[in-house]
């Protein structure tokens, strides 16, 4: 368990909250809560600000001291000390960033709802780590404040925060103002016969306006963002009786895929071992971000107001596969059949691709005081993804030749979002009502082309199809009993699924053709109810015990998204249209003292949830992962989190964040497959530390330290599969540096190592290894 790096890491470190700074107007989906009385709020790190979500249970606010003290390449950095949280990040640029809280398996991205300024940017059209929360929309510069609730314990909000919420808060300008930040950074990446240095650099840069004696501000902001990501999927050879083929050396055996199966922890068919030797690493990733955002605020007393558009290009280009097999003359080998020691085999999957996105977020919202105490607030806002291209080449030869290949076009696709709230507070009590409703919208065609890099001549192959929308009603109500407050909530939902269906190909007389199945519209509701109490003691000492029930339903992708056999039918295993949503019972009990150097929080939480859906995956043939969506019976978690922060100490200009938890997360019940009852649900661990020292070494020099580790959970349902190598998710431990060194009052430079220690964990997918960072910023 490298002991000594992690007693290293917990003498010097520690990871959570502290401040944030201001507020913004709530949105959709994120009715307001600062204007709560402050007495009412048990919140880790809460000192100068409000936070800006209803902080039912565990609930946790970032602000500059912490964001400062961040190695961010890119926004979803920015929370990866929080307490018992984590982001799937596997390089910098990464789209697939999942966030998870406690036992939220690391691909069930529909458990958790992100929002900016209180505008919807969770993707829940789908379910996996394809479906991540739209992070790109935002740039490191711009986040003032992140606010981080954990579970669905306030009736506000829908069923997807069943995991937890995010908040992201951007900045308003108090005046004139303007900044640009630059960075530069380099990954040295060692694996198997991959040997590599991987760059990356970004520019961000900003201005706002603030009248002097009016009421509106406006600040504009632009990021540009390159990087090369290490490869993500090493792609083995596949036997095949007989002999003949090309003779090569080079083929990479897995010394741990060797030792898991034969310990009979490994992972049948995945490639890297003595059967299934690697022959190639999928080329690395060589990402092109752009992003353009415009705020625009309103604020005249009674009446407050914000509109909010961001633009976001995305490239992801991979069209160098890192070939391992050498023929005789040394040349090139990566397709084909293949001889190795007169063993025959077949190497295939080394695609080239590349893929186009154009993404954008609108949002408008405005509140007014209607009477005496009482505030109304309208939020809309749409996400839309007006393109989506992934060109991707028939193989290794084909790629690199301009051969044959596939297209992989969405649109119309996004979604849209509204919330209607009306509130009336006194001093003693506060009510809320609100209407929310939400749309979503998936439309994705496959063509074949001649020519994979142009989109000249496509021919149909398939399409999938759908979308969903829910309607909602809630209410809540708090009492303020002096030292007691009470808040009590319900939620009405109505969803409904429909046009959903997939198309292909037809055959015999209706061959040719496009032959479309689709499904009957379906509806569900539910009623859920929330319950909190919070008793404050006059000696610093605060206690929450939080209830709730969540309803959580399925998403577009599940549904509907399934996928073809090799012959062109559809795989049935593939989707169920027929899934049931997924619903939950929640407890969390938080307990804080703040004794003034040292704050201490304890959390315990519990929750049990019917109909879990989840993706069962596994290998093709190429050692490719395929996955399919079905129902758990039933799933439970509980766990412990502790949580210290320390303020000038144990030096003075010191302070600290450290947090520790315990998860148990199991599958109680499976009629399906009865040997996953009992198991650790995979890729949750059952022990995770997170934490972060600073410390002002001098009034202009700063230093910080950071410590992320997670111990090794199950790779698969059945808790047989467990390794830390490519295919499983391994034990991660990362110390990370950084200094900030402030030259003048506008201008700082920054230097930073993240994994210091180089440790290789894995995701399935590889986790970066040791990176460096250089960055310089200024700030009118």
């Amino acid at each position: 368990m490298k002991t000594s790096l992690i007693a290293l890491g917990l003498a010097l470190s520690l990871a959570v909250p502290a401040r944030a700074q201001d507020t913004t107007i709530p949105a959709a989906e994120a009715p307001d809560s600062s204007s709560l009385p402050e007495s009412s709020i048990l919140v880790v790190g809460q000192r100068d600000a409000p936070i800006e979500i209803a902080p039912r249970g565990l609930a946790v606010s970032l602000g500059a001291e912490q964001l400062e003290a961040v190695n961010a390449f890119n926004t979803e950095d920015l929370m990866k000390y929080a307490p018992d949280f984590f982001v799937r990040k596997r390089y910098s640029g990464d789209s697939n960033g999942v966030p998870g809280f406690r036992g939220t398996h690391s691909t069930q991205s529909a458990r958790t709802l992100v929002m900016v300024d209180g505008f919807v940017v969770s993707n829940f059209l789908g379910n996996s780590f394809s479906f991540a929360p739209k992070w790109g929309v935002v740039g490191p510069g711009e986040v003032k404040q992140f606010d981080v609730v954990y579970g669905p314990y306030s009736s506000r909000y829908i069923g997807n925060s069943m995991g937890g919420i995010v908040n992201i808060t951007t900045r308003d300008p108090d005046s004139t103002e303007a900044f640009a930040t630059v960075q530069g950074f380099v990954q040295p990446y060692r694996q198997f016969s991959t040997r590599d240095d991987y760059y990356g650099f970004s520019a961000e840069g900003g201005i706002g306006l603030k009248q002097k004696s009016g009421p509106w501000s406006l600040r504009l902001t632009g990021r540009y963002f390159r990087n090369t990501g290490q490869p993500m999927t090493f792609l083995g050879l596949n036997p095949v009786a007989g002999t003949g083929g090309t003779p090569v050396n080079g083929a990479v055996v897995d010394p741990e895929h060797v030792r898991a199966a034969a310990a009979g922890t490994g992972i049948p068919g995945a490639p890297g071992n003595a059967s299934n030797p690697y022959f190639a690493a999928q080329s690395p990733a060589r990402i092109t971000q752009e992003q353009a955002k415009l705020k625009i605020g309103y604020d005249n007393g009674p009446v407050t107001g914000q509109f909010l558009f961001a633009y976001w290009h995305n490239e992801d280009s991979q069209t160098a596969p890192d070939c391992y097999l050498r023929d005789a003359a040394g040349n090139v080998v990566c397709e084909g059949r293949v001889s190795i020691s007169g063993q025959s085999y077949t190497a295939s999957g080394a695609n080239w691709s590349k893929t186009l996105r154009d993404e954008y977020l609108a949002g408008l919202k405005l509140a007014a005081d209607i009477a005496d105490n009482t505030t109304a607030r309208l939020a809309i806002s749409t996400y839309q993804v007006p393109r989506t291209e992934t060109f991707t080449s028939n193989g290794y030869v084909a790629g690199k030749t301009n051969g044959a290949g596939t297209l992989a076009a969405q649109g119309p696709t996004g979604w849209w979002t509204g919330d209607l709230t009306l509130e009336n507070k006194t001093g003693r009590r506060a009510f809320a009502l609100g209407l929310t409703a939400n749309a979503y919208r998936t439309d994705q065609t496959r063509t074949n082309l001649a020519d994979w890099t142009s989109a000249a001549g496509q021919t149909f192959a398939s399409r999938t199809f759908g979308k969903t929308r829910q309607l909602s009603a809630w209410g809540e109500a708090q009492v303020f009993l002096d030292a007691l407050t009470v808040t009590a909530g319900v939620r009405y939902d109505n969803w409904r699924a429909y046009d959903g269906g997939l198309a292909r190909l037809g055959t015999g007389p209706l061959a040719g053709q496009p032959v479309a199945n689709t499904y009957a519209a379906r509806s569900s509701d539910g009623v859920n109810g929330s319950l909190s109490f919070e008793y404050r003691l006059g000696d610093g000492t605060s206690l929450q015990l939080s209830l709730a029930m969540a309803t959580r339903y399925p998403t577009v992708g599940e549904l509907f998204q399934g996928s073809l056999n090799g012959d062109g039918s559809f795989n049935p295993n593939s989707f169920d249209p027929a899934l049931k949503p997924e619903r939950s019972k929640d407890a969390n009990l938080v307990v804080a003292h703040d004794f003034g150097w040292v704050k201490l929080t304890g959390s315990a939480f519990f929750q049990r949830v019917d109909n879990t859906i989840f993706s069962f995956v596994g290998f093709n043939q190429n050692g490719i992962t395929t996955s399919s969506f079905k129902n758990i019976d039933l799933t439970r978690q509980f766990g412990f989190e502790g949580i210290a922060e320390t303020h000038n100490w144990p030096l003075e200009g010191m302070n600290i964040d450290f947090n520790a938890a315990y998860i148990d997360s199991k599958t109680l019940r499976n009629a399906a497959a009865l040997a996953a009852e009992g198991v650790q649900f995979p890729r949750i661990p059952k022990w995770r530390v997170n934490a972060n020292l600073r410390y002002d070494l001098t009034d202009k020099l700063q230093g910080s330290v950071g410590l992320r580790y997670a111990s090794r959970p199950n790779t698969d349902l059945f808790g047989l599969q467990r390794g830390d190598t490519f295919g499983f998710t391994s034990e991660l431990f990362a110390l990370d540096l950084r200094l900030n060194w402030q030259l003048t009052e506008k201008l700082r430079v920054s230097a930073g190592v993240d994994n210091l220690t180089n440790d290789r964990a894995w995701v399935f997918h590889p986790y970066p290894q040791r990176t460096f960072l250089i960055e310089a910023g200024w700030r009118l």
